[in-house]
């Protein structure tokens, strides 16, 4: 008797979740997140260590068959500290970042894990990198771009993220100091639609 019922309700678990990933679904949010940056180098020694900063934006995710699409949009303020030679100090680096993730969301209902992956583009906000102290580290670019991969968690209309974030762009106007971002970031966001 037991092996039966175990078996109808796991047929039925599993129908409830398919059916639930096949219909179009839509949601609206805002978020906020705070990023662990450093900066790798190539090629003139620049060392970097981890600084804290953060992530506040809005994102949307369209689904449909168990896929969806999470564009973002959000200000950041990506810091790392710099030392070179007998000099050190912090960058802050603020930008407008646009990410496009494609993902999957495994679940029932208003709980479920997603999983998430895409490009991140960049876009300075005001041009340059601020430095304190004041140092010459070098020019860098008004644009980047990076690959985002992450795990998530949705209970209800809050949701919760671990990312990674890989630069694949030269932040540096030097083509002898290559320079790109690298940043872990925990996020929580709210879902309004």
């Amino acid at each position: 008797m037991k092996k039966p019922l175990l078996t109808l309700l796991c047929l039925f678990a599993l129908v409830s979740i398919s059916q639930a990933q096949l219909f179009p679904t839509f949601k609206l949010g805002v978020k906020g997140a705070l990023g662990f940056s450093s900066l790798s180098t190539e090629g003139k020694l620049l060392n970097s260590d981890t600084k804290t900063g953060y992530q506040l934006g809005v994102w949307g995710r369209i689904g449909m068959a168990g896929i969806h699409v999470q564009p973002e949009a959000y200000y950041a303020s990506k810091k790392v500290g710099i030392k070179e030679e007998a000099q050190s100090g912090n960058a802050t680096f603020n930008s407008f970042d646009v990410p496009v993730l494609l993902g999957t969301r495994i679940g029932l209902g208003p709980l479920g894990v997603r999983f998430q992956a895409g490009p991140v583009f960049s876009f300075a906000q005001d041009g340059k990198v601020n430095f304190s102290p004041t140092q010459d580290w070098g020019n860098y670019k008004k644009n980047s771009t990076g690959i985002i991969a992450g795990i998530g968690a949705d209970i209800s209309k809050l949701t919760v993220d671990l990312r990674y974030e890989h630069g694949l762009s030269n932040l540096s106007e030097s083509k002898a100091n290559s320079q790109k971002i690298k940043m872990w970031t925990i996020g929580v966001g709210f879902a309004i639609l």
